[in-house]
């Protein structure tokens, strides 16, 4: 009779052990869905911000916003004329404050994560995206606008940029 309870207990230490690892195999998938759920939203709030910068810009005389602020309200305009609905937090950063990107004529041109947290997504990004790929950490995604000169080449801002 005493073998048969140490025969249960080792089977009930098994499948202990085996729920365990399972379990822990669980928490990782969940992590990693939850890490790729918020690198999307990073790539869509940071292409909304890209784009809220480039009707600023192209609004009226082209200058770039002074603050994220002047693309909820132009200031601008006598009216109401809003480049995004809303401000969007940071959603890799703790924060949810936004880095930065200066204009070398003022104002702001672009921002970019202040995390600096390891991309999963490596490959696969869109056409204005493309300088993502292969970067070290989430503060090198830099979502900037700088307009084209004739001929669809990206003006010598963009390469002048400073993040801050």
């Amino acid at each position: 009779m005493r073998r048969e309870f140490g025969f249960t207990y080792l089977t009930v230490l098994f499948i202990v052990a085996i729920m365990g690892a399972g379990l822990s195999l669980t928490g990782e998938l969940w992590y990693t869905a939850a890490i790729r759920e918020k690198e999307a939203e990073l790539l869509f709030t940071g292409n909304q911000y890209r784009e809220a910068i480039e009707r600023y810009y192209l609004a009226g005389p082209q200058q770039y916003p002074r603050a994220l602020e002047d693309l909820i309200k132009d200031p601008r305009k006598p009216g109401t004329v809003r480049h995004l609905r809303r401000l969007y937090q940071d959603p890799m950063g703790d924060s949810g404050k936004w880095g930065l990107v200066d204009a070398p004529e003022g104002g702001i041109m672009g921002v970019h994560s202040i995390s600096d947290g390891k991309p999963i997504k490596s490959t696969g990004f869109g056409p204005l995206d493309a300088g993502f790929e292969r970067v070290a950490k989430y503060s090198d995604w830099k979502f900037i606008f700088a307009p084209t000169v004739q001929g669809g080449a990206t003006a010598p801002a963009k390469s002048a940029a400073q993040p801050r």
